[in-house]
């Protein structure tokens, strides 16, 4: 029964995150073909491509804008330019700048590219200039002027000894500088619009040149002559040559001549043969409906890089929706997608048997399907407009979303290959669906909920189409008028038989699944409702506003039992955890919120995002949870509770065993070991404590030296921190300077400072040292008056007693004085008499100044030091003996100021008032 005992969840910890790392402008794939390196703003995020992972993140410190970057050929420096006119060079696998340069350049720059030898680098200008720079030697080689407008196309002859760079600019020229003369040798002139991609042959005698005016042109670089031109009827963005080593029959390629690859507008691959000028393979795209683009607007699918692969004989595109595909050769099957920006990320839930993978919508016509271990994604066709919600089945297989044109999707995944293909779709309602819902026990029916007002009921085709088949038509069972407003959000109940739906029109109603009959409505809040949810296991519904509230609803009566309240903004999403006992909320603010029912309390804050988290789901084993923003982020989030319960309980029991070993060293002398063990559970009263028992020993200075001395670095900084503690408390502020006076002595100054926050530390000491120093001061002055009063006690004692006035001396403290007179038979010797009383005199007052110093702990042992003759050697052993707070001190210096005005009126008073004190 115990394992089955229900455990509140206390925390979520961010499992793994998703986010922008591109928005447009270069990419560039190393020449291992490990990472992609692109530009997001300031930063240049580089992406493993095997786990889809942002590995290292460079950033710039102005955080200015990246205009354009390169990566040497050898993999080994990367150099960014920025609107601030610096270029800077990277150690991009450490995340350090080398070294930074002013760019020369009036304006930013548009374009860069290193040579093949990795020590030269190119870099055109908005100002129509292009500088070349040693990056070995680092200056400045070459100033290039000619060109007209921006360069925004630079690149090196593959043949290094020919010396010659090829650029072009706004005036769709394609320039061949001559390196050795710094002069442009011919001006290749044959596009009428911007020159995007240049591809040299492998002899380095042909050149390829593709363009935004629907063109290739293949040059013969000996002639500096056309060749061909070729008609590719699309703005095309980039080129690639075919290598000549392998089959690209699959392709459509036959002979051995020269072909490429072009992508363009259309967001497919061609095939050309350069010599006939024929497209010989066209690429063949997932059936997509044409989307609804306005006039002047970038279809979003249309390729905007291509990127050569050798190596592994693949090829990279980068679409204008910020999308990185890698295909495979010569078959052009999709290997990987990764999504640089997913824009406002408006719905996301888990799929898949184990949760293996995530279905988001974004501010766009597409659906996408996150594999969680890689990040790779599957992009889904379908809708022809910004989708809106997405729900799935219990079993996670299947999915439906709805859209702003009008219709709802049935999607289903194979298992084993991971693909997703729709199977069902359905139209009829008049307006934007907003909302769908899933049937909880068998796959038989959606509901949708529109911005018509209405509500719809789907059957299911019975039986499914096959993945792969054409979608069958759904058709609607039943509708019904169900809000004055839009219908934000619908919900079936776990048996199938209520349906929930909440509108913008303030209110949420419960309907009978049967015949959509009306069965009741749930009022009481101020503004429109955004979510509701059935629970688990209870017979209440929860909902959730943009009042900012939470309200838990009997489905009985219709009465609203509890009312969660802490979010500042719209609640937009609520989810039932921890089998039902505890909701989880998220909303405008960005903020997440934990909710324990029965308690109306607030758990746990979860802040991960920017903006407005449209998207919360749960997974299937309670232990897992998705959200997804307006920031364009989605984060998975885990369920820790029992993890930190764990860590908490093994953290106890760690330091019990610390502390029972912790006595066990004490105990048998082991300072050393302690020391060390006080310091690992990072407890300075522990710590305190072994600095005592090592003072307390006999060689206890010694033993403290030692003991320090042999503490690895960052210990001693653990100590210099834990004494500026201590130092603040005048009951531990002896150790503490004990401590500091092995620290300062044996340790130069330069090593003091290498620990971590030693300035900061050493400016604490200050004050609080110099109020010990005046401390200690005022009790060298009380000492050196008592020993003063002493020396004339005895001096005047036994002269001034005769003539005082018995009116004016009390009986009562006259011993002292007696003691001198009494007769002491000790010995015949009147000498050694004396001497006798002397001593004798010197013992009984002695006890009878420590009986005072007693009573009065303002005046500590050093006192009893000077009283019996004893001078002090130094600041250590003046207070040593007793320890003194600030309350101490003022009780010391009224004593001392009674004390002085006695002596100033009469010395035998004085003596009569230190007598009747002890």
């Amino acid at each position: 029964m115990a394992g089955n005992t229900l455990l509140f969840k206390s925390n979520y910890a961010v499992s793994s995150k998703i986010e922008p790392f591109y928005k447009g402008g270069k990419v560039q794939i190393s020449h291992d073909e490990q990472y992609i390196f692109c530009t997001c703003g300031p930063k240049v995020n580089i992406l493993q491509i095997d786990t889809g992972k942002i590995i290292h993140s460079i950033e710039q410190d102005d955080q200015e804008d990246i205009t354009s970057f390169s990566l040497s050929p050898d993999d080994e420096v990367l150099v960014t330019a920025s609107r601030a006119l610096l270029l800077k060079q990277w150690d991009w696998k450490q995340e350090k700048c080398a070294r930074s340069w002013r760019a020369i350049h009036n304006v930013p720059v548009a374009s860069m590219t290193f040579d093949c030898t990795s020590t030269l680098l190119a870099t055109g200008g908005c100002d129509g200039t292009i500088k070349l720079w040693d990056v070995v030697k680092q200056y400045c080689t070459h100033n290039l002027k000619g060109s007209s407008g921006v360069v925004h196309l630079v690149e090196f002859h593959p043949d290094i000894s020919r010396l010659q760079l090829f650029s072009s600019s706004v005036d769709c020229g394609i320039r061949i500088w001559d390196l050795r003369t710094s002069k442009c040798i011919c001006v290749l002139e044959s596009h009428y619009s911007a020159v995007t991609a240049l591809a040299f042959s492998p002899d380095g005698q042909t050149l390829i040149s593709s363009g935004r005016d629907k063109i290739c042109s293949v040059w013969d670089l000996k002639k500096k002559a056309v060749k061909r031109t070729v008609p590719v009827y699309e703005a095309v963005e980039g080129v690639v040559l075919l290598p000549g080593t392998s089959d690209y029959s699959q392709m459509g390629v036959k002979g051995e001549g020269l072909h490429f690859v072009t992508a363009g507008s259309k967001g497919v691959l061609r095939v050309w043969d350069s010599s006939s000028a024929r497209c010989v393979f066209t690429q063949v795209l997932p059936d997509a409906p044409a989307l609804k683009i306005e006039e002047g607007d970038l279809d979003p699918r249309s390729l905007m890089h291509l990127l050569p692969m050798p190596r592994s004989n693949r090829l990279a595109t980068v679409t204008a929706e910020h999308n990185i595909l890698i295909y495979q050769m010569p078959a052009l099957t999709v290997q990987q997608q990764f999504v640089g920006y997913n824009d406002d990320v408006l719905d996301v839930k888990f799929l898949g048997k184990d949760d293996t993978h995530i279905v988001v919508a974004t501010n766009s016509s597409q659906l996408k399907v996150f594999e969680l271990a890689t990040n790779s994604c599957q992009i889904l066709y379908g809708h022809t407009d910004t989708i809106l919600s997405i729900d799935v089945f219990r079993k996670g297989s299947m999915f439906a979303s709805c859209a702003k044109d009008n219709s709802l999707r049935l999607w289903k995944m194979d298992l084993k290959s991971g693909h997703v293909r729709c199977v069902a779709q359905g139209s009829g309602h008049s307006n934007a669906v907003g909302s769908v819902a899933c049937s909880r026990l068998k796959k038989a029916f959606l509901v949708s909920g529109s911005q018509d007002c209405t509500i719809k009921v789907w059957d299911l085709p019975d039986p499914l189409p096959d993945v792969g088949c054409e979608p069958v038509l759904m058709t609607a069972r039943l509708t019904e008028k169900a809000h004055d407003k839009d219908v934000n959000s619908v919900t079936i109940s776990p048996n199938d038989k209520l349906l929930a739906s909440g509108s913008q029109d303030r209110t949420a109603k419960l309907w009978s699944l049967a015949d959509m009959s009306l069965l009741g409505v749930f009022r009481g809040h101020s503004r429109g409702v955004w979510c509701v949810q059935f629970s688990p296991v209870d017979q209440v519904l929860a909902t959730a506003s943009a009042d900012g509230s939470i309200k838990i609803w009997s489905i009985q009566d219709f009465s609203c039992l509890k009312t969660f309240e802490g979010h500042d903004a719209s609640v937009l999403k609520i989810i039932f955890v921890s089998r039902g006992t505890q909701l989880v909320s998220s909303g405008s603010d960005g903020l997440v919120k934990l909710w324990t029912i029965k308690t109306n309390e607030c758990v746990k804050t979860f802040d991960a995002h920017q903006d407005k988290v449209w998207a919360l789901h749960g997974g299937s084993k309670d232990d897992l949870m998705v959200t997804g923003s307006a920031d364009s982020t989605i984060t998975l989030w885990k369920d820790v509770t029992e993890v930190e319960l764990a860590e908490e309980q093994a953290k106890q029991e760690d330091q019990v065993l610390k502390q029972q070993e912790l006595s066990n060293l004490l105990h048998e002398k082991k300072y050393l070991k302690a020391l060390g063990i006080a310091i690992s559970l990072d407890q300075p009263h522990t710590a305190l404590r072994v600095i005592r028992e090592i003072r307390q020993q006999e060689d206890g200075i010694q033993e403290l030296e030692k003991t320090l001395l042999k503490l690895r670095q960052d210990q001693k900084a653990s100590v210099l921190r834990y004494s500026v503690v201590w130092n603040t408390n005048s009951r531990s502020c002896l150790d503490a300077q004990a401590v500091l006076q092995v620290l300062l002595t044996h340790l130069s100054p330069e090593e003091i400072l290498q620990y971590q926050g030693t300035r900061t530390h050493l400016e604490g000491l200050i004050p609080y040292t110099e109020r010990h120093m005046q401390r200690i001061s005022r009790l060298l002055q009380a000492s050196m008056f008592l020993d003063y009063m002493w020396q004339k006690m005895r001096i005047t004692g036994g002269i001034d007693s005769v003539n005082l006035d018995d009116d004016e001396m009390d009986t009562s403290p006259q011993s002292i004085f007696i003691i001198d007179k009494q007769p002491v038979e000790m010995t015949d010797n009147p000498v050694s008499r004396h001497q006798q009383e002397d001593e004798e005199e010197d013992l009984e007052d002695s006890e009878k100044t420590e009986e005072l110093l007693d009573e009065d702990e303002s005046v500590s042992t050093s006192k009893s030091a000077r009283v019996n003759g004893m001078k002090p050697n130094g600041v250590n052993r003046v207070v040593d003996g007793g320890q003194v707070s600030s309350e101490e001190s003022e009780d010391e210096d009224d004593v001392m100021e009674i004390t002085a005005k006695s002596a100033d009126s009469d010395p035998s008073k004085t003596a009569n008032i230190r007598t009747q004190a002890a």
